[in-house]
């Protein structure tokens, strides 16, 4: 191998620094959608498929000195463990690197003990198939954000090892513009920003909650439409993007999602003493998950870095309920 005048030290490392400064390997990797970190070199190295001097070397720490070549072989790609489930997906754009789709309510993202099967995953492996090149080794789908399983709307996904590892960087910096519609209870202040720290309840292992403990969590929202004496349409933008962020944020407002059993809080009925009122408010509690959706999804496309959006209209439930709302 050519020296690249790089300081002696542990194999993995070693190779990962190398990759970066050999321009012919960088292409190479890039034609055949390949991203390789330390640890991903690391796991090859564990693998068996690397020679030094002809000899294979398993050891991620062993030292490199001068030798004569240092060699490895990207191993085919193992199957997924998930299996591929012909479900029906909503399309919405799709190119050789990423698949964006308009998840539905009730679907979950990644194959779980409670969800073996027909979740997200599941359902862009047989979609995709071959058009998948490996991620991390595994012909899999590359997953860089989640929807909650009774949340709906857009959702970016990552075909190869390039686009993902791109992708990744683009939602770690918020280098996007992520937009949800809600209808919430109550009437909030026309807009404004919350900004509390969220992480995992220390009463309830389900559920997030608003802890000094937890990450930074940033939401702005807006009033769309105010529907007295019941409800909102609210827009909210994600400045970060932790787990049940929109809904934790809402609900420490004290305009909880309607349709949310976790979080929402909904007004008492006995507040309404006509029958009318009454009737209808029951109506919108029994609505039957968190009226939530992803409406806009914006950012730079992971290779040709050209500015794309799409949007997403609200679902045909969410509008039902509105259109109750506005009786």
């Amino acid at each position: 191998m050519k020296n690249f005048n790089l300081p002696h030290e542990r194999l993995d490392t070693w190779i990962t620094e190398a990759i970066k400064v050999c321009e012919p390997t960088k292409q190479q990797l890039n034609l055949n959608n390949f991203s390789f970190s330390r640890s991903r070199v690391k796991s090859i190295i564990e693998s068996r498929f690397l020679k030094v001097d002809g000899k294979i070397v398993d050891n991620p720490s062993f030292k490199v000195r001068n030798c004569d070549k240092i060699q490895f072989v990207l191993p085919t790609p193992k199957d997924p463990i998930p299996l591929p489930e012909n479900i029906k997906l909503d399309i919405v754009y799709e190119d050789d690197s990423i698949v964006v789709i308009n998840k539905k309510a009730g679907m979950v993202v990644h194959p779980a003990p409670g969800s073996p099967n027909g979740t997200l995953v599941n359902a862009l492996l047989y979609h995709c198939g071959k058009s998948l090149h490996g991620i991390g080794g595994v012909k899999r789908p590359g997953i860089v954000h989640r929807l909650d399983k009774n949340t709906s709307g857009l959702m970016v996904v990552a075909k190869t090892e390039v686009a993902h590892t791109k992708l990744s960087k683009t939602f770690f910096n918020h280098d996007l513009d992520r937009r949800y519609n809600a209808v919430v209870w109550g009437h909030p202040v026309h807009e404004g920003i919350i900004d509390k720290p969220i992480g995992r309840s220390s009463l309830n292992r389900k559920k997030m909650a608003i802890t000094q403990k937890g990450k930074s969590a940033i939401t702005k929202w807006k009033i769309l439409n105010v529907y007295p004496p019941f409800a909102s349409l609210i827009e909210c933008k994600l400045e970060t993007g932790r787990t049940h962020q929109i809904r934790v944020h809402m609900s420490d407002l004290g305009y909880g999602i309607v349709g949310d059993d976790l979080y929402g809080n909904s007004p008492s009925q006995k507040n309404f003493k006509n029958k009318i009122l009454k009737e209808k408010n029951k109506l919108i509690k029994s609505f039957r998950r968190q009226a939530l959706h992803a409406t806009k999804l914006s950012f730079n496309h992971p290779i040709s870095n050209k500015y794309i959006e799409f949007q997403s209209k609200l679902p045909k439930d969410i509008s039902v309920l509105i259109e109750n709302l506005q009786l």
